[in-house]
């Protein structure tokens, strides 16, 4: 998490929503739904938040108890319309929460590598035990009469967790190079469909996919495609990303 010289007092909820529109992270190649949704709703939630005192670590512990509530019932209950919207929430709600966190180390200038590690360490857990709640739902009520079908949250887990090593590593790469991230200022201006383009990769899309959790036949298929383009994406994002690298290698 990373901090600003915003005021550490508790402020008012509109001083706060006013520090906090001033210290974002540049929206540059963030979907759609991250960019217009999860986070100008976090930004009001921390707002109302630190006026109470709470803390970018107590915010976290939130993101990660909505999440792994969803995720326990998507587990254990057979799926249903009701399951698949309360499923939906929580996650969207961890999602919320999860950006909260870092909205509020940058409003109160507490932000802490341990901060930024429990964080991360959140993130992995979720991202690892998604799809083994989706595998687990699979089993124990089977959208198809197929054990083919278990194949799909094995491969989406790969799929997410190489995303995510990639998403933590390379910035720290970049730092450690004295190098910058590739999309700045001096860039062309970035490309208005892009953001909706990238609306399957977003993690806040993929929550929501769950409210047809209830009809077994559809979330599979969404749940499928998901899998598809992710994995299709992941490709040139890896080659990318070794091409970055191998730049910042000859430059020493």
């Amino acid at each position: 998490m990373q901090t600003s010289s915003a005021d550490v007092g508790l402020g008012s909820y509109r001083d706060n929503l006013a520090a906090l529109q001033g210290a974002q992270k540049p929206p540059r190649g963030t979907a759609a739904y991250s960019r217009h949704v999860n986070r100008p709703v976090a930004r009001r939630v921390a707002a109302f938040l630190r006026q109470f005192g709470v803390t970018p670590n107590q915010a976290t512990a939130i993101s990660a108890t909505f999440s792994a509530t969803g995720l326990v019932l998507l587990a254990v209950m057979r799926p249903s319309p009701l399951l698949g919207l309360v499923v939906a929430v929580l996650l969207a709600a961890g999602y919320v929460m999860d950006s909260v966190d870092g909205q509020l180390a940058r409003l109160a200038g507490t932000g802490s590598l341990s901060g930024e590690m429990l964080d991360h360490t959140v993130d992995c857990v979720k991202t690892l035990t998604l799809h083994l709640a989706v595998l687990i739902s699979f089993f124990r009520f089977p959208p198809i009469d197929s054990d083919a079908v278990l194949l799909i949250p094995l491969g989406f887990q790969v799929v997410d967790m190489i995303s995510f090593f990639g998403l933590v590593t390379m910035p720290l790469l970049r730092k450690l190079h004295g190098a910058v991230a590739p999309a700045t200022p001096t860039q062309a201006p970035e490309h208005p469909l892009r953001r909706w383009i990238l609306l399957p990769t977003d993690y806040g899309t993929f929550c929501w996919m769950f409210v047809l959790l209830g009809f077994p036949m559809l979330f599979l298929t969404a749940y499928t495609a998901m899998f598809i383009i992710n994995a299709a994406v992941l490709v040139p994002v890896l080659i990318k990303w070794s091409r970055e690298l191998r730049g910042l290698d000859r430059r020493g």
